[in-house]
C-alpha cells in the first residue's frame, strides 16, 4: 500500500455537506426547458406542481441558485448512512496489473442498497411537509423504489410503487422489501390505470418499460387526492440531491491529497452519474480544473451513444412534460433480455446539453462484459456490485489495462452505486451461460424514433 493513502477514506460527520450543488448554475448552456404537451410552451410551477411536491418544483425550474441548502432533519437522516467511503481499489489494481490508480465511490451501505435513498429522502421529506398522504413512483430494477419505501416508512407516507413487469417478475425479493416498508407494489403495465389497460391493449404480453411505469405512476398521483408524483433519476432535482455524492468525493480526494484524472459513472436516466461529477464538472466549466468524464450505458438502451437529441416524452403513455434529452424515443421497450436497471429511453436533460456540447463522452457496453467485471471485481474488492454499478466497472477496467499498455498513471475514479444482492437470477444466467447480449438494431431504434414528437423551436 502507498504510505498515507488509506484503503478507506471517511469524512467525519462535520465535514458532510451541508448544501446541494445545483451543476446547472455553472452551466453557459442551459438545459432546455420541460414543454407543456399540448401547448408546447415551457412549464410553469402552477402546471407542475399538479404532479409534484411545490419545493421540488422550484429546485426543477431554478438554473441559477449554485447551492440549495439541505434540510436539518434530511441532513440526520443522512447520518445513518453517510458519509460514504472512497475506496481504493488496491487488490484490484493489483490483479490487474496497472500502474493506474483506481478509487470508488461506495453507496451501497444502506437497506436499500443504492445510491437512490439521497434523493428519496428529500422528496419525501417535502412531500411530507406539504401535508400529503402519501407517493406515486415507478422502479426498474427495483433499487429507486426500495429507497423510496424506506424514505415514506420513516415520515410514515404511503407509498405507491409501479414495477416493470419483467423486474417484478425476476426480481421477487426486491418486492418484497418494498412491502415490508409499507409500499403496495404493482407490476407495469397493468389493468389498475387506464394507460396501463391501453398499453397492455397495444402491446399483449409486454414486459414493460420505466415509460410505462412513469405512465401509471402519473396517472395515479393526478387521479388521486393528497397525493403526487416523485421519480428517482431524470429530472433535475433529482441530480441537485444527487450531488452529495460528488461533493463528498471531491472532500475525501481533497483529504488525500489526490486528483482524479479519468471520472466515469453507470448512466440509465443520470441521477447517480450526474450528482457524482457535479462539482468536478463545475470545476471545468469555471476552467479551475479539467477531468475527463465518461458515461456508460447498456448496449441494449443506448440513449446517448445512438439515440437522437430532441424533445421527447418522458413517458410511454405520453401524460408527462417535453423534455429535450439525448432518447430512443418514449416508446422504446428494452428487450427482456437485460438484466439490470438503466432501462430509460432518455437521459437527464443536465447531462444531455454536458454531452451535447462535448463536455463528456459516452460509451456503451454488452451485459456479458459488464457481469465478467461484476465477478472479478467481487473476488478481490469483496463486494458484490449491482448491475448498473457494474457498467462503470468494466470501462474503468478497460481504462486500467489501457494504462497496463501505456505505461500511464491515471487516477482513475468511478462510481459504485450500489449492491448486486437482489440481483442473483442475473448472475445465476451468466454463471450457466444462459446470459446472451441483445443490441437493438437500426430498424428497431428506428420505430421509437418515429413516435418522436414535432417540436419546432
Amino acid at each position: 500500500m502507498e504510505k498515507n493513502i488509506p484503503y478507506k477514506t471517511y469524512l467525519d460527520e462535520s465535514e458532510m455537506p451541508k448544501q446541494w450543488y445545483n451543476l446547472r448554475s455553472d452551466m453557459k448552456n442551459k438545459p432546455a426547458p420541460l414543454l407543456n404537451p399540448g401547448t408546447l410552451k415551457p412549464m410553469t410551477a402552477e402546471e407542475l406542481s399538479v404532479v409534484f411536491c411545490d419545493e421540488l418544483v422550484k429546485q426543477e425550474l431554478d438554473d441559477t441558485t449554485p447551492y440549495f441548502d439541505i434540510p436539518k432533519e434530511i441532513l440526520e437522516f443522512y447520518k445513518m448512512y453517510r458519509p460514504s467511503p472512497l475506496v481504493r481499489a488496491y487488490c484490484l489494481e493489483k490483479a490487474l496489473g496497472t500502474p493506474a490508480k483506481i478509487y470508488y465511490k461506495f453507496e451501497g451501505n444502506n437497506t436499500s442498497g443504492s445510491h437512490k435513498l439521497n434523493s428519496a429522502i428529500a422528496q419525501a421529506y417535502y412531500a411530507k411537509k406539504q401535508g400529503l398522504k402519501g407517493v406515486t413512483t415507478e422502479t426498474g430494477a427495483g433499487q429507486w423504489g426500495t429507497a423510496l419505501s424506506m424514505a415514506c416508512a420513516y415520515l410514515g407516507l404511503d407509498c405507491k410503487v409501479y414495477m416493470v413487469k419483467c423486474s417484478y417478475e425476476q426480481k421477487p425479493f426486491r418486492r418484497e422489501v418494498m412491502r415490508t416498508y409499507g409500499a403496495s407494489v404493482t407490476p407495469s403495465p397493468s389493468d389498475t390505470t387506464n394507460v396501463g389497460r391501453k398499453i397492455l391493449a397495444e402491446h399483449p404480453g409486454t414486459t414493460g418499460s420505466l415509460g410505462c411505469a412513469i405512465s401509471e405512476a402519473v396517472e395515479t398521483a393526478t387521479g388521486s387526492e393528497g397525493y403526487r408524483y416523485v421519480l428517482g433519476s431524470v429530472l433535475s432535482q433529482v441530480v441537485l440531491h444527487q450531488s452529495i455524492i460528488g461533493l463528498e468525493s471531491k472532500k475525501a480526494f481533497e483529504k488525500i491529497g489526490v486528483k482524479p484524472d479519468v471520472i466515469i459513472g453507470c448512466a440509465g436516466g443520470g441521477s447517480n452519474l450526474g450528482g457524482l461529477i457535479a462539482p468536478f464538472m463545475g470545476e471545468k466549466l469555471r476552467g479551475e480544473a479539467d477531468y475527463e468524464f465518461i458515461a456508460v450505458e447498456p448496449a441494449s438502451c443506448p440513449s446517448l451513444t445512438r439515440g437522437k437529441y430532441a424533445y421527447d416524452f418522458c413517458d410511454t403513455g405520453m401524460v408527462c412534460p417535453l423534455a429535450k434529452m439525448y432518447t430512443l424515443g418514449s416508446g422504446f421497450i428494452p428487450s427482456a433480455n437485460h438484466a439490470g436497471g438503466l432501462r430509460y429511453h432518455g437521459m437527464s436533460s443536465i447531462l444531455s446539453q454536458l454531452y451535447d456540447d462535448k463536455l463528456m463522452t459516452a460509451r456503451s457496453v454488452e451485459q456479458t462484459r459488464v457481469f465478467a467485471a461484476a465477478e472479478q471485481f467481487a473476488r478481490v474488492e469483496g463486494i458484490l456490485p449491482a448491475p448498473e454499478s457494474s457498467h462503470a466497472i468494466r470501462v474503468a477496467i478497460d481504462e486500467a489495462l489501457k494504462c497496463k499498455e501505456t505505461g500511464e498513471e491515471k487516477t482513475i475514479f468511478f462510481g459504485l452505486t450500489g449492491t448486486g444482492y437482489f440481483d442473483m437470477v442475473a448472475y445465476q444466467k451468466f454463471n450457466d451461460g444462459e446470459m446472451s447480449d441483445y443490441i437493438p438494431t437500426d430498424d428497431d431504434l428506428a420505430a421509437g424514433f418515429a413516435g418522436l414528437p414535432k417540436v419546432d423551436l
